[in-house]
């Protein structure tokens, strides 16, 4: 039987919630292929949300996770907090060991155009996707220098293939992380480790209703709106040794959507 490609391997996913989120289909990707995995959920967030809070989908998704042959830990995490990083890795540490692969999934969004933007709003954004993403990503990295190489693959949202009105803060914020992703690569190359993006485009994960998918799906010249799979079999292709070479990318695995 040949060994899986992430065996041995430890993985840290943000924002796993919900049954059809992306976070959840990097989670099994990932497992699917060996690693063992430290997940965050935050359900004030997701109770804010139109699709709302699954209160039992952290602790079900631990146990399929576990069902699949690896080991599977989670906190509740809110990434807005300036210590979240620390206490994430502290606790990655604890439980499982040193990770290896960390996939900045977690986000917030709230889709506002000029008249509603103010600054609360663009501070919580800021709070989550560029601070919590960053300092997340350093502290990692410095924990992994001079070490056996690692993998950051952080998700991004289309923002840089065209505008996006109604939706400023969200964009800035996205936009930051390309920028900071290609300028962090070079910066972590020498140390074997990888930084990556993914553009996962419109992704049917429990938000869409059916008004939008029609909207949508002839934008999608393959004929389908995207699923969280697509994003995960991506994701799970950089984390592992076939991607050691491609690192400072912003891959837009969308479908070929147009708007």
């Amino acid at each position: 039987m040949n060994k899986k490609r992430l065996q041995g391997k430890i993985a840290i996913v943000t924002g796993v919630s919900r049954r059809r989120g992306i976070g959840s289909a990097i989670a099994r990707a990932l497992a699917e292929e060996g690693a063992d995995l430290f997940f965050t959920h935050w359900r004030k967030y997701d109770e804010a949300q139109p699709y709302g809070s699954e209160w039992e989908w952290p602790k079900q998704m631990t146990e399929e996770l576990v069902a699949l042959g690896v080991r599977a830990e989670s906190m509740e995490l809110d990434l807005s907090d300036q210590a979240s990083a620390i206490r994430l890795l502290d606790e990655v540490q604890h439980r499982l060991g040193t990770p290896f692969i960390l996939i900045n999934n977690a986000t917030h969004c709230e889709e506002v155009g000029f008249e509603a933007l103010n600054a609360n709003i663009l501070d919580a954004h800021h709070a989550v996707n560029v601070r919590g993403t960053c300092i997340l990503s350093v502290e990692f990295a410095r924990r992994l220098k001079g070490g056996s190489g690692g993998r950051i693959i952080n998700l991004v949202s289309g923002q840089d293939k065209g505008p996006m009105p109604g939706n400023l803060a969200y964009v800035a914020t996205k936009g930051a992380i390309s920028a900071f992703t290609v300028s962090l690569a070079a910066e972590l190359a020498p140390h074997r480790i990888t930084v990556n993006a993914v553009d996962p485009g419109p992704t049917d994960s429990g938000w869409m209703d059916e008004a939008l998918k029609r909207t949508l799906l002839p934008k999608f010249p393959m004929g389908r709106i995207g699923q969280p799979d697509d994003a995960a079999r991506l994701i799970r292709f950089l984390a592992g040794d076939d991607a050691r070479w491609v690192t400072g990318q912003i891959i837009h695995s969308d479908g070929g959507f147009w708007d």
